[in-house]
């Protein structure tokens, strides 16, 4: 006898989006949509809402934004909506006293083959670090971040110029249909899971800061084509102009080609020659086709050079 299920879902960014929408064409019940508080944004600082609260208000569906997780307040809304089952998607961390609420408990879709790359941004490590797969993974939420019973996963090959939001369109859309399977499952009471190892995993996926965006020009050149594309096109890998005048300025480097060969230029040089910018780095250099200037749009190199001048010896450091 198949379960009726009766689904609380929680998610905030696009990522999370595509497995709601793929729940609601499933024609699943969805009781309510916890999400993120709107937030002031742009120039006017005027409130935007997330890109889960849009689509589920399009949909007609019941809306949740709490601040406090722990409420009183939100424990009792989800009570008056009555769920039996929690799916989370790109969400913050639930208290206990949420997760272990329904009936058929929670189960969260991570962007990585969970043992490996648990945390915050796995999309952007398993680029970074030079992966050749990676894949998403349904598990049952518990104490530990990541650490739950795993459901399901699928794998997932990374191209070799496959940037950051390449490879998050692809596990978005794997994932929907993961959430849709692991559904199936529950709905059907065949549900049979694995647990995690103990062990500590090398292979982990923190969250990223300012700082960690930082290029540092000493790296081999293919490590560094793969910090580039990781970060690529947010929040962006970023280094700073070293010219013969001014201070230093900051410059984000989005889609860049890698050009392996020998060369005697110095590490971080710019060559510009008929609107073409190369960086040279250790066992070649990069063609930059697209960055942004410190206090400028991201626009590509052919139009920045258009109005702006590289002072001659200009490095990047």
């Amino acid at each position: 006898m198949s379960k009726k299920l009766k689904i609380l879902f929680m998610g905030t960014p696009d990522f999370a989006v595509a497995s709601l929408a793929s729940i609601v064409k499933a024609n699943y019940e969805v009781v309510g949509v916890v999400t993120a508080p709107d937030k002031p944004a742009g120039r006017g600082r005027k409130l935007k809402s997330s890109a889960v609260k849009e689509f589920a208000v399009l949909q007609g569906l019941k809306v949740l934004q709490p601040t406090n997780l722990k409420s009183e307040t939100f424990i009792e809304e989800i009570r008056l909506l009555d769920p039996n089952l929690f799916v989370v998607v790109a969400f913050r961390m639930l208290p206990k006293v949420v997760w272990e609420f329904p009936e058929f408990g929670t189960f969260n879709l991570h962007a990585s083959l969970l043992p490996d790359y648990r945390g915050a941004a796995p999309i952007n490590w398993v680029i970074i670090n030079g992966e050749q797969k990676t894949g998403v993974t349904t598990f049952f939420i518990n104490e530990k971040i990541d650490c739950g019973e795993i459901i399901l996963n699928k794998e997932v090959a990374i191209g070799t110029h496959e940037n950051l939001g390449q490879l998050h369109d692809k596990l978005m859309e794997v994932g929907s249909l993961l959430v849709i399977e692991t559904l199936q499952l529950i709905e059907q009471g065949s549900l049979k899971t694995k647990k995690q190892p103990e062990v500590s995993i090398n292979k982990a996926a923190p969250k990223i800061f300012t700082e960690t965006c930082r290029i540092n020009w000493q790296r081999s050149i293919t490590e560094l084509y793969n910090f580039i594309r990781g970060l690529n096109p947010f929040p962006g890998a970023w280094t700073m102009l070293e010219s013969n005048e001014g201070k230093p300025m900051k410059v984000k480097l989005f889609d860049v080609e890698i050009f392996l060969e020998k060369h005697t230029q110095p590490i971080g040089s710019i060559c510009l020659e008929d609107k073409i910018m190369r960086i040279y780095a250790e066992e070649g250099y990069f063609q930059v086709n697209s960055l942004q200037i410190e206090g400028k749009k991201k626009m590509q190199t052919q139009e920045l050079l258009n109005g702006f001048k590289f002072q001659e010896g200009s490095r990047f450091l």
